[in-house]
């Protein structure tokens, strides 16, 4: 017979290398992190970039106004526009604030195999690409 508490610790186990393998843990992290920087960027557009786009925008309800009316179709095609509008408008302020914070590191110093011609790190003694041995950069002189 089966002991219900073997069984139950089997499964638990089973269940939290699932997690652990499968970098659910990263991606339920992911998701939160991605929630917070919604609400960050839903601020951000609603109580900065709103009240200044809103100057340009035409007065009253013009999402609700514009509408097209074929027969018994409704289409709303203010509404269309203005969720399209403000996807630009979120888009851009992701962009900018991703722009700011992440950085691309800088390339590697390389220099050109001198028989294949293609680009190797300046310390490589081995070329990749043909690998053809390659004498290693010279020890900067001591001062």
């Amino acid at each position: 017979m089966i002991d219900p508490r073997e069984a139950a610790k089997k499964v638990a186990n089973e269940y939290r290398d699932f997690l652990i393998k499968s970098n659910m843990f990263a991606l339920a992290m992911g998701v939160v992190i991605g929630n917070a920087v919604s609400k960050v960027v839903g601020a951000i557009v609603e109580d900065c970039v709103m009240p200044v786009a809103g100057v340009f925008q035409a007065e009253g309800n013009w999402r609700k106004g514009l509408q097209l009316d074929v027969w018994r179709f409704h289409f709303k095609l203010g509404d269309l526009l203005g969720v399209v509008i403000d996807f630009f408008i979120i888009a851009t302020i992701v962009f900018l604030i991703t722009k700011l914070f992440i950085r691309k590191e800088p390339p590697p110093p390389t220099k050109p195999c001198a028989m294949c011609l293609e680009p190797i790190h300046v310390d490589a003694r081995r070329c990749k690409f043909c690998t053809s041995e390659v004498q290693a950069a010279p020890e900067p002189p001591k001062a």
